[in-house]
Order: structure tokens, then sequence, then C-alpha cells
């Protein structure tokens, strides 16, 4: 079993996981519909890739707010971690290149690995309700790829940023833009 797959079982898991300290929304419905994750994913910025992603995923169909949100930021995590993957994987490539060249993929594979961590983070704010929390992860791991970004601009004219990585970070940055559309919904509890 890969790590994706081992993480959103576990992302499930923990969604599913009673924690005694936390509020009870008569209106978390335990066997959502399509009527839910549409609501829901019309609060956030990019609504064609909330419904995509949640109708793609078939935990979502019984989830409440806060399992799409769970289900969200595993979908951003398992982006977060393929990217850095993607990125290990260019270092070989790359040792007979400009030492400049593999220090900023080394530098970006790290960055999109704290991506992942922040991710996490998110992940065990939304379990305690900590939304404000889960909301500074989320903005965090949005931002990592900036810093990548940041870090091939830094070499301007020498190193050229890949067009692969500019579709992956744009697809990080609108994933957290959906995660915190529906952690909004969390916080003001209007679902």
């Amino acid at each position: 079993m890969d790590f994706a797959n081992l993480f959103f079982l576990l992302l499930l898991l923990l969604s599913l996981t009673p924690f005694p300290h936390r509020r009870h929304h008569p209106l978390t419905l335990a066997g959502a519909d399509t009527t839910l994750i549409e609501t829901t994913c019309k609060t956030t910025k990019h609504y064609d890739l909330c419904l995509s992603s949640l109708k793609s995923n078939t935990t979502s169909s019984t989830a409440d707010v806060k399992g799409l949100a769970l289900i969200m930021i595993g979908i951003g995590t398992a982006n977060a971690t393929s990217t850095s993957s993607y990125l290990t994987s260019q270092l070989p490539a790359a040792a007979t290149t400009a030492a400049k060249n593999r220090a900023v993929l080394k530098e970006c594979a790290d960055k999109y690995t704290y991506a992942g961590g922040a991710l996490q983070g998110a992940v065990d704010d939304v379990g305690m309700e900590e939304y404000d929390y889960a909301s500074m992860h989320v903005m965090a791991a949005a931002d990592y790829p900036s810093a990548c970004h940041n870090a091939f601009r830094r070499y301007s004219g020498l190193l050229v940023y890949p067009p692969e990585l500019g579709r992956r970070e744009d697809g990080l940055r609108r994933i957290c833009d959906v995660v915190l559309g529906i952690i909004d919904l969390l916080i003001v509890g209007n679902y």
C-alpha cells in the first residue's frame, strides 16, 4: 500500500474517531448527499474543483462538512507528497547540471514536504475543532510552493521554472483555497 493510500485511510479513520471534547452540530449529517457537497462547494473559490474532487471520493457521500474538509485536506496532502516525490525524482538528472539547479530542486522538494506537514497539522486541528489553527496551517501549505517558485526566480536567466511544477503549484494552491472555504463554513457553523 503506497503512502497516499495509507494516509487517506488514516485520515478517514481520524475523521470517524469520536473526540470527547468535540461539539455536536445538529446539521452535521452522517448521510450527506450530493446536496451537501454542492452547497459546501458553492462557498469555495473553486466550485468545479471542489465538486469534482469530492464527488470522485466515495467516502464524501456519507461525510459531514468536517469530513468534506478532511477529504479535501487529504487531496492536498497527496498533491504535496506527489510533488515532493516528483522533485526528488528529478535530482539524479540534475546531478549532471549546475549545482544551483540541484540545490533549487532539493529546496523545492523540501518546501512541498513542509506543505504536506502543514496539511497534516490542519487534519489534527480540524479533529480538535480548532478551525482558526487549521486555517493557518492550510494557508502555510498554500504558501510553501511560492517559496519554491521564488527559489527559481533567484536564478532567473540560469534556471527555468518547469511548467509541470507550475501546474502542481497552482493545483495545490487551488485545493488549499477550497479547504479554506470549507473551514470557513465550520468556523461560522452555518451549514
